[in-house]
């Protein structure tokens, strides 16, 4: 078959199309899987925090792996761990195994999506091709996650929630026969000796993980109880380690030089903020509108739609604000739109009308996320020099990732609590759901408006229109 590069941007993009599709496919069968698999309310976020997790602490090495060993080999190992984990979790008979599994998957999802958009990056050289290719790429991603909703409505109202696992494995494989017969082998050109950074990975996954676990297990034992403490610590020294091997490792897997420079420095936490209220958001409202509202899956993934599509249209007009005014001011609105939606979305109850109390609050968070997010990127990339381009967006991405895991878990957490204490104190079941939802929501409101604090400290950008249109693209927000 001949290898074009367009046809091998078809298969990188089906597999990214794929993964970005996980990321919300899932949120919408959550209720299903709880009554299901006899999820405990406060274990149920790790369905989403597992995969985002590891993705996020394994994207580095995926990149660092696929320059080493092969960059079409590692997309293909990725597929397959990412096919055969879906299955997994699929027939997942317990709590445990499912979240073991989407940890799984996770890592297979940092495998291919590292190495596949280094592919693509190698297969067009710099100019209008590869800004096409992009621009394809990007739209792809981002249609992915705006049906992920739907899609996982229609599977789990139709089949069973088992079916948003389980409808990875024929397109995996047939994705992984393609890109045998299309995509070229590629690797970089590295002198000297060819190393990985296997203890950074796991201190850095590691020192995260602990953190999120004590977190959880606060909403439990109480913050200031041994396990919680000890766990905190210990998640603290591990990511303290992480940094005494980076600056020490020959090959780190993130360079340390790169947050000297202080707009990439604060444009991590910004999309790390920002993913942490948009996880929390999609995870909150799709149990709300399924346990307290009563929609089906399909209606809920189509309650989700006008989000997806302000979204879009917020990440257009960002990309075009930041050429006029800099990045700095476009950050500033965004955050306040942000928190305006949120706000608005928290007032939200049992009975009221979607469309005068839901619908506003859901197109004004999706306008403030991606307008967040692009200035952001256009940030990061601004003073970063063209050899550490790729470690700057693997550090950008894993930031996204795992900036949402530990958000996702500190505002669920804090709603769970919410409810358990309304509940005590002899709330009705349903009041103190809707109690829990709007709490959490406003929690996650704080997160958003946190980054009109980051955005004020950042330094302004200002950008050509096609650098703009090409950091939109390469936005890492899925919706």
């Amino acid at each position: 078959m001949r290898q074009s590069p367009w046809s091998t941007l078809v298969v990188l993009a089906i597999a990214q199309f794929m993964v970005v599709l996980d990321v919300t496919i899932v949120n919408v069968a959550l209720p299903n899987m709880q009554n299901d698999l006899g999820f405990a309310p406060d274990d149920l976020q790790w369905v989403i925090s597992a995969y985002t997790l590891i993705f996020g602490g394994f994207l580095l090495l995926g990149g660092r792996s696929a320059d080493l060993i092969g960059r079409r080999r590692v997309f293909v190992i990725g597929l397959v761990v990412f096919a055969l984990s879906s299955l997994a979790a699929g027939l997942a008979t317990s709590p445990f195994e499912l979240i073991l599994f989407r940890g799984v998957q996770g890592l297979g999802g940092a495998m291919l999506s590292a190495s596949a958009l280094t592919l693509l990056t190698v297969t067009f050289e710099h100019g209008r091709r590869r800004n096409i290719a992009l621009g394809i790429w990007g739209g792809l991603a981002g249609l992915g996650g705006t049906l992920g909703a739907i899609v996982g409505g229609v599977l789990v109202d139709s089949l069973s929630w088992r079916w948003v696992f389980l409808v990875n494995v024929p397109i995996g494989v047939i994705v992984i026969v393609a890109a045998f017969l299309i995509v070229r082998e590629s690797r970089a050109e590295i002198t000297g000796r060819r190393t990985f950074d296997i203890a950074g990975a796991v201190l850095s996954t590691t020192g995260l993980l602990a953190i999120m676990l004590g977190v959880i297990r606060a909403e439990p034992l109480g913050w200031g109880s041994p396990e919680v403490i000890g766990l905190l610590a210990g998640g603290v020294l591990l990511l303290g380690a992480f940094v005494l091997v980076e600056s020490r490792s020959a090959a780190p897997l993130i360079p340390l030089r790169l947050f000297r420079t202080r707009s990439l420095s604060f444009s991590v936490v910004a999309l790390g903020l920002n993913s942490a209220g948009f996880l929390a958001m999609f995870f909150l409202t799709a149990i709300f509108l399924q346990q307290v509202r009563g929609l089906s899956a399909l209606d809920t993934g189509i309650a989700f739609l006008p989000m997806g599509v302000a979204a879009i249209v917020g990440a257009v007009v960002a990309s075009r604000f930041v050429t006029t005014f800099g990045t700095r001011p476009v950050q500033i609105v965004a955050a306040l739109i942000s928190v305006v939606g949120l706000v608005l979305l928290s007032g939200a109850d049992a009975q009221n009308d979607y469309a005068t109390n839901l619908l506003p609050g859901l197109v004004l968070f999706g306008l403030g996320i991606t307008a967040m997010g692009v200035p952001a990127q256009v940030a990061a990339q601004s003073k970063v020099h063209r050899n550490d381009a790729g470690a700057a967006s693997g550090v950008l991405n894993a930031g996204y990732q795992v900036g949402g895991a530990l958000g996702l878990a500190v505002i669920t957490t804090l709603a769970t609590s919410h409810i358990a204490d309304a509940l005590a104190g002899g709330t009705a079941p349903v009041a103190a759901a809707v109690g829990g939802f709007q709490f959490g929501l406003l929690v996650a409101a704080v997160f958003a408006a946190a980054n009109i604090v980051i955005a004020v400290l950042s330094p302004s950008v200002k950008v050509t229109e096609a650098e703009a249109t090409e950091a939109a693209e390469l936005e890492p927000v899925a919706i």
